[in-house]
């Protein structure tokens, strides 16, 4: 196979592709770009025989994307957003306005965090075009080193040194009970408790679930059931659906509070750690420095949130696993 440069890439071609796949067909992709099906067909024709390999198995009017289409599709929705980006900041900067920006926040955190964040700086700080980003807390990390988002919020561990994190909260998990539970009535839930209940929690081995999982093992008990989901606000519906109790972070469930639903302490240390990061090195704009300083407020505002000193970068891994480790061993 070789690469042919009969043409180079040309926009409108990565624009014809990039409809064809949200769309589900050339038919499709004409309407929504407004030009005529046969352009498109050539737009995509030509941009495969500039690659050099097929982006689209054809059966009639069915199109798949082949393995290759798929990968470089990821590839074009990036660099299509990245022009966006810079064309909404050529015409900020021609107004002499705040530059477009990206905020790249954990599910949770941009549904229990960042609306009360945004809502808290001064309005003329928030540009003409925000984009925000509930991303997995990886990707909230690429993000951020790719410069595709200016600020990251994300759940810890974050290690990388090509981050700025600009502070690191700690905040104790809670439990979401049903409003008509009978352990509603306590103040406190024991995880002793919890044992013969259905526990929703959430599924990624690497973050809060080991905690959560630590905790139970420090009371000789496991739950029987689980269900493990991606996004505390799954697991509150899910609470208020009467399928279980949900041990989740606190941020959604004071951020995004449900009806029907209580939330409780529990007896065991579960320590929810999270932060805000930057590119390293990066000069922060007014509106980064002011949401940096708006999450620290909002984060603190969390029944039982502290601070934790980060001092530099280089002990940040002491600071994240050190002192989760001396609350998870508290007593409680």
């Amino acid at each position: 196979m070789t690469f042919m440069h009969s043409h180079s890439i040309d926009i409108r071609q990565l624009e014809a592709f990039a409809a064809v796949m949200s769309a589900g067909s050339v038919t499709g992709a004409a309407r929504l770009l407004g030009r005529s099906q046969p352009a498109v067909t050539r737009q995509i024709q030509d941009l495969e025989a500039d690659l050099g390999y097929a982006l689209l198995h054809r059966s009639g009017p069915r199109i798949q994307p082949t393995s290759r289409g798929l990968r470089f599709h990821a590839e074009v929705e990036r660099h299509l957003a990245s022009l966006g980006h810079i064309r909404e900041r050529a015409e900020a900067i021609g107004r002499e306005e705040p530059l477009t920006l990206t905020v790249a926040a954990t599910p949770s955190l941009a549904a229990g965090i960042l609306p009360q964040v945004l809502a808290a700086i001064t309005p003329d700080l928030i540009p003409r075009h925000l984009h925000v980003q509930a991303l997995a807390a990886e990707n909230v990390v690429q993000a951020v080193l790719a410069r595709s988002a200016d600020l990251g919020i994300s759940s810890l561990p974050l290690e990388h040194p090509g981050l700025d994190i600009h502070w690191i909260a700690e905040a104790p998990c809670v439990v979401a009970i049903g409003l008509d539970d009978p352990l509603a009535g306590n103040d406190v839930v024991s995880l002793l408790d919890l044992a013969d209940r259905r526990i929703i929690t959430l599924a990624n081995p690497y973050r809060l679930r080991h905690r959560i999982d630590e905790a139970f093992e420090r009371t000789g008990v496991g739950p029987e059931r689980i269900i493990d989901v991606n996004a505390s606000l799954t697991a509150l519906s899910l609470v208020r659906a009467g399928l279980g109790v949900a041990i989740v972070e606190p941020a959604t469930v004071y951020g995004v509070p449900l009806e029907g639903i209580v939330v409780r302490a529990v007896d065991q240390a579960i320590p929810f750690l999270f932060g805000a990061i930057s590119a390293a090195a990066l000069p922060l704009t007014p509106t980064v420095s002011a949401l940096i300083d708006a999450a620290r407020a909002e984060a603190l505002s969390i029944p039982g949130c502290r601070l934790l000193e980060t001092n530099g970068s280089e002990t940040l891994a002491d600071t994240v696993y050190g002192q989760a480790a001396t609350v998870e061993g508290a007593p409680a």
